[in-house]
């Protein structure tokens, strides 16, 4: 009687799967075939029909611009055109705004004037402008003019009596001022020779024009008004594959991410209708109708069949969930030579006292305080399981988990249960290097660290990063070096934290390849997001470390849009002119002149890791060198060109 028992509920299961599948089978069948006769999704029709246009010479604009009836989501964010008056269009970017003369679409183009500068070469603030170089670049076409303003009257220089000009600011007196190229700033001006100037900007022009201005052709408003030339960086190779499967690009606004809008729906990179769109219906159609009724019959004796071994395949698949779990966590302690602990979720709850005190939040997930069994204080990196594939995890255990070294974070062991991921590492008392160079300027750095302290963190941060270079059996290149992923502890000694970008490779190897960039804006090397600028290489860190080297000694970021003078905007580009013109660099405070010592030390430093060119940046073994060797044997680097090009710069940009 059982037997019969079972046997009448098996069959009921079986009857009841096989239904089950037959269902699933028409559903999809009719799914399928009402997509295949539905009208091309919304954004792809407007995306592609809804092009900009304004004025006279802005016609037909597509991918990455957008506004003024072009929705957002056709173009880039940070592309958005306003048509003024119906005339000509305007872009803000980082807060400061130009006149659009020209978009080039298949060169990847855009020529733009300044708008401040337009109508007056003699404007009420004088503002140096750096743009993004995450989206913007210069071609071999650009030059840079000096405007020089409330100068003295006596121009006793042929050169700056040829191209001087007059500027009324306040209506009431006038002020002298000049123009020059980068080959004038070779010539030293000061008080004796009868020229000097409080104030200058730095602008960016055609070859052509400055051309013209010391051939007489035009004057310096005309140069002014045709603007300059930049080549802008959005998603074009992944704008290229999409347009060249049948898509039109745009923008998700949700996820902040580049996507295909197609036919039937938005994807990621490229539509999944790659032929013509009549055919591929048809041919759907005729597919569907001839081979459904034979798969509707097919799928019920398949459902029926399989549904004897469903529990089979139940417990082998859960099997195999757990082998590729526990191979992960094989693959972990392989890398990591000193094999970290493994601690449960609930152990890592416990020691966060249910994650009570949170100490950071960054893109990767949340940093809390927590205490180990033996009152060890540390810090517990929670990463969001939501953001990327693991990739992360892997990196950082991978990476760190190998080394020993008094100025890389200790790393104390992981959590690694289903889709809960932790790092945990030494808890450091004083934070990140961040909060000691930012908001108050350098006093508050003097206040709190004082120059030799500033200058000794520069020399540990070195060091760990030779140690990563150098020291270790693979070579890791950490690819996010930055104030905030430099821990100090109680003694303020540096400690490099972070690895989730890290990359692990040779020591015999000396560029490595990667498919997408990597770091944060402000310290990624230009080759990183550019391989036109060279090979990534250690060479891509040492950039980050001198940007950072730079900020430790500004006080601040070294872009800083929110300052309007001259002098304000852009450090490296300020304290180079310092240098090369051999003048005081005016740091506040006193300082004893071992510490100016200390300060030029680390700005030459900066600037010779700031190099466009991969190959002109030192090691960081000769950082090393360079920071604990005397200051009489550094030589003044090259000019860094890559925010504002000089003429060598420019060309050699297309070499």
């Amino acid at each position: 009687m059982n037997h019969d028992i079972l046997q009448m509920y098996a069959q009921l299961f079986s009857l009841s799967l096989s239904h089950y599948c037959s269902t699933i089978f028409l559903l999809l069948f009719i799914t399928t075939f009402s997509t295949s006769q539905s009208e091309d999704h919304e954004m792809f029709s407007e995306c592609r029909n809804q092009t900009y246009n304004c004025g006279q010479n802005i016609k037909g604009i597509g991918y990455p611009y957008w506004g003024d009836g072009r929705p957002q989501y056709c173009g880039h964010p940070l592309f958005q055109l306003k048509c003024q008056n119906n005339d000509y269009p305007v872009i803000d970017i980082d807060d400061h705004t130009f006149r659009v003369l020209g978009i080039n679409s298949s060169g990847y183009t855009m020529t733009m004037a300044r708008l401040d500068l337009w109508y007056n070469h003699c404007p009420q603030t004088l503002t140096n402008i750096t743009l993004n170089t995450t989206f913007f670049g210069y071609p071999s076409t650009v030059r840079n003019l000096y405007l020089f303003y409330n100068c003295t009257s006596n121009f006793t220089i042929d050169f700056v009596s040829r191209n001087n000009f007059t500027c009324d600011f306040d209506g009431s007196s006038e002020s002298n001022g000049f123009y020059a190229d980068e080959s004038f700033l070779r010539i030293q001006l000061n008080g004796n020779d009868g020229t000097s100037c409080e104030d200058g900007i730095e602008v960016s022009v055609l070859k052509t024009s400055l051309d013209g201005l010391w051939n007489g052709s035009v004057n310096l408003q005309k140069a002014l008004n045709l603007g300059f030339e930049v080549i802008y960086n959005t998603d074009d190779f992944q704008c290229a594959a999409c347009e060249t499967s049948g898509g039109t690009c745009g923008f998700n606004l949700a996820t902040r991410e580049f996507v295909c809008f197609c036919h039937d729906q938005p994807h990621r990179r490229t539509c999944q209708d790659r032929g013509n769109k009549l055919t591929m219906r048809l041919k759907l159609i005729i597919g569907v109708v001839s081979g459904g009724i034979g798969m509707l019959l097919m799928s019920i004796i398949i459902c029926y069949t399989r549904s004897k071994t469903y529990s089979y395949r139940s417990i082998i698949f859960w099997r195999k969930q757990i082998n590729d779990n526990r191979n992960f966590e094989a693959f972990i302690r392989n890398y990591g030579s000193l094999s970290p602990k493994r601690y449960s979720y609930s152990e890592v709850k416990k020691m966060t006292n249910a994650f009570k005190d949170k100490l950071g939040q960054g893109g990767y997930g949340c940093v809390y305080q927590g205490k180990l069994v033996d009152n060890r204080l540390v810090a517990v990196k929670l990463l969001d399981a939501s953001k990327g594939n693991g990739e992360d995890f892997i990196n950082e255990v991978a990476s760190i988990g190998r080394t020993s070294h008094v100025n890389i974070v200790t790393f104390l062991g992981f959590c690694l249960e289903r889709s809960k991921r932790a790092l945990i590492y030494e808890f450091m008392s004083n934070g990140s290097l961040e909060k000691f160079i930012y908001g108050e300027g350098l006093s508050k750095i003097n206040g709190h660290l004082g120059w030799e302290k500033l200058y000794q963190i520069s020399i540990g941060i070195a060091r760990g990063l030779e140690y990563l270079h150098r020291g270790c059996s693979q070579q890791i290149l950490h690819f996010d070096i930055k104030p905030h992923n430099i821990l100090l502890d109680e003694d303020f000694c540096p400690k490099i934290s972070d690895f989730g970008l890290a990359k692990l490779c040779t020591k015999k190897e000396s560029i490595i390849s990667t498919l997408e960039a990597r770091g944060t804006i402000g310290y990624i090397a230009p080759e990183v997001f550019s391989r036109n600028f060279g090979r990534v290489s250690h060479k891509s860190d040492v950039y980050s470390y001198g940007m950072m080297t730079l900020e430790m000694v500004g006080g601040r970021k070294n872009v800083d849009i929110g300052e309007s003078h001259t002098s304000q905007i852009y450090f490296p580009h300020w304290v180079y002119k310092r240098l090369e013109l051999d003048e005081e660099l005016g740091f506040q405070g006193d300082m004893t002149e071992e510490e100016n010592e200390m300060a030029r030390k680390m700005i030459f430093v900066g600037l010779w890791c700031i190099q466009t060119d991969p190959s002109q940046r030192p090691s960081i073994s000769r950082v090393l060198e360079m920071l604990e060797g005397s200051i009489e044997a550094l030589e003044i680097p090259p000019k860094p060109y890559l925010y504002s090009p000089s003429r060598s710069a420019a060309e050699s940009s297309t070499t």
